[in-house]
């Protein structure tokens, strides 16, 4: 018997340079293919097991499951009030699992302004469904028509019986209504109409823990037996760490252990002021060497940013030199946005305990299942021994320290025998290593024809990325994960693609000019962290867009409101913009006002707005 052939597929193509493959389908055979899935709404496609999203109690309560999560936006309260309108349930009998990679959906990063859109229309669709076999199981076990019935906070009746004490509970017969079974397109949920609390003004789940000094953040918890701890982190983001009196930290008091892997240094004790003491003390004994120095500052920043290495694209192009006409007035300006940090009012923390060889991450991150990705990759362990889990931190929005502390925490953690350890950022720590926001440089130019319309515009940028969160499959976006001994090094700088964009977000036109060119320069090299905070880089985009279509009405003598309107094609965006005009009570011709109009992310909600502004000219007060 021959020996089997070994032959990898790279080889075998570099043997036989090509291959080619054909094959055809019959009828019969097509026939035979499994029917593919009907698309369902929202994450629901994706997770399509009912009892992904809910659970039916035997105490009484209803759980929803979701992988979105409170960051103050009120998206636990919103979730509620959907599926208790679904359910006719009321809010109070309604439990929530948010963001737990152990039991909850994978529904990516709490971002862009999409939990009710993805996670919401899953969990309307869900309970809409649930709440349709509940009432089949009822129905059956009542004898009466499924039309007869109707629900109460749980309790349902039938309208077709004569027996008053004839009646039954979701939690009565769910253990006949198994959720273990795929959702189904076609089941229609209640409409706005028969809504109860959707869109109504509710008290807000999170709110009560924040105000009375309840345990409201990760910063707060407390467990059993826990530990504090603190990172001493590097003169900067290449410094080498050479020495450093370990022994001295060891035997102050309360230390439990110091932790030093390659260029991470941290410690853990029994009360957070002798960790922060220890702390003190480690980094005063701690010798780096420092061989890169930070970016320049102040303009010089900004001549750096349009001299350095860059990836360039042309992200929008439209050219229509017939429709344009010929421009009789032309204008060009810069607009420029410094490096800008979250500044969250607590700094960022976490909560980890490593026993029995798994992990387990108590965490503010807005994306769990992605923080656990890079960990995998830092720790070194399979992705079943990590579990996080969502708790809600004082500051949030946008890629802060959140995800950086969860790796800090579980390092320690892995020193401390099996006791968890809080690990908070000191405020220097946020201010020195958290991901900013990018410094940007953005060039206008366009021209106006003789009727005073533009006819062309042309909108060139300078930024670095603006999202290095994790998960990345080509590096490793933790912190610390870049300092230890066995370095998981950062990937590579992205851009987040159109028609969401990053740096470029919104910088592409939504008003209808007939030529436009939109060019985006990533800078590649990065001194110092940055990443996503809060829309990106869609508010310097349209702070200079919209500050150069006031400059534009200027030199047109348009009043800035006729002078957009006269460039929006979408109905909707005209009326939103004179709705505000109107509920300002707007003058043509007025002084000491400002308006501005954007879409988000020229796919999503409408925004104008006009301020009041004066200004002492003397003095240059506001």
């Amino acid at each position: 018997m021959n020996a089997p052939l070994d032959i990898g597929r790279r080889r075998f193509f570099k043997k036989s340079g090509a291959l080619a493959v054909a094959f055809s389908l019959t009828p019969a055979l097509l026939e035979a293919q499994p029917a593919a899935r009907p698309a369902l709404p929202g994450s629901l496609n994706n997770f399509r097991k009912l009892d992904s999203w809910l659970s039916i109690n035997a105490d009484g309560t209803l759980t929803l499951f979701s992988g979105k999560v409170e960051l103050g936006q009120g998206i636990s309260t919103a979730l509620i009030q959907i599926v208790g309108d679904e359910l006719d349930v009321d809010m109070a009998r309604i439990k929530v699992v948010s963001g737990d990679t152990a039991r909850t959906p994978d529904e990516g990063v709490t971002a862009g302004s999409l939990s009710i859109q993805q996670s919401g229309t899953a969990l309307r669709f869900a309970a809409a469904e649930t709440r349709a076999l509940l009432l089949a199981a009822a129905a059956q076990k009542l004898g009466v028509p499924v039309e007869s019935l109707q629900v109460a906070d749980g309790t349902i009746t039938s309208a077709a019986s004569s027996n008053t004490g004839t009646k039954t509970t979701y939690w009565e017969i769910a253990g006949s209504v198994p959720l273990a079974r795929e959702a189904t397109p076609g089941v229609k949920p209640k409409t706005a109409a028969q809504h109860k609390l959707t869109g109504k003004s509710v008290p807000r789940r999170d709110i009560p823990a924040k105000v009375t000094g309840g345990e409201a953040y990760v910063q707060d918890m407390r467990l059993p037996g826990m530990l504090y701890g603190r990172v001493v982190r590097p003169p900067s983001l290449t410094a080498r760490l050479q020495s450093v009196d370990e022994a001295a930290a060891r035997a102050m008091p309360g230390v439990v252990a110091v932790i030093r892997d390659g260029n991470f240094l941290a410690i853990a004790a029994e009360r957070e002021e002798q960790a922060i003491a220890a702390r003190v003390a480690l980094s005063q004994s701690a010798k780096w060497e420092v061989p890169q120095a930070l970016p320049p500052s102040g303009a010089a920043l900004f001549a750096h940013l349009k001299t350095a290495r860059k990836e360039t694209n042309v992200v929008g192009l439209k050219e229509n030199a017939q429709a344009a006409g010929t421009a009789v007035k032309t204008l060009k300006a810069e607009y420029t946005r410094p490096f800008q940090s979250h500044g969250s009012i607590g700094p960022s923390c976490a909560v980890a305990q490593f026993k029995d060889g798994k992990y387990t991450v108590w965490t503010h991150s807005q994306g769990v299942f992605q923080l656990r990705g890079d960990m995998v990759k830092v720790l070194k362990v399979p992705e079943a021994n990590i579990n996080c889990i969502h708790k809600e931190g004082s500051g949030c929005y946008g890629h802060n320290g959140a995800d950086d502390v969860g790796l800090d925490a579980a390092l320690v953690a892995r020193a401390t025998g099996g006791r968890p350890v809080k690990l908070q950022w000191m405020r220097e720590d946020e201010f020195g290593w958290e991901p900013y926001g990018s410094a940007m440089v953005m060039n206008l130019s366009a021209g106006l024809d003789a009727n005073g319309k533009i006819v062309d515009w042309t909108h060139e940028l300078w930024s670095h990325t603006h999202s290095t969160r994790p998960y990345d499959p080509d590096g490793n976006n933790l912190l610390a994960g870049w300092h230890l001994a066995n370095q998981v090094p950062m990937g590579p700088p992205k851009n987040i693609p159109q028609p969401n964009g990053g740096a470029d977000r919104n910088a592409v036109p939504y008003y209808n000019f007939p030529q436009t060119k939109t060019i985006n320069h990533m800078v590649l090299d990065m001194p110092i962290r940055v990443s996503a905070l809060r829309g990106l880089g869609a508010y310097g985009n349209l702070f200079a867009a919209e500050s150069f279509m006031d400059e534009l009405a200027e030199i047109a003598g348009v009043d800035p409101v006729e002078f957009r309107l006269r460039h929006l094609a979408d109905a909707r965006a005209r009326a939103v913009l004179e709705r505000v005009a109107a509920d300002a009570n707007w003058k043509t011709g007025e002084k000491n006002r400002g308006v501005a109009f954007s879409r988000y992310k020229n796919n999503s909600s409408y925004v104008a707005a006009i301020a009041d502004i004066e200004v002492d000219r003397a003095s240059g007060k506001v």
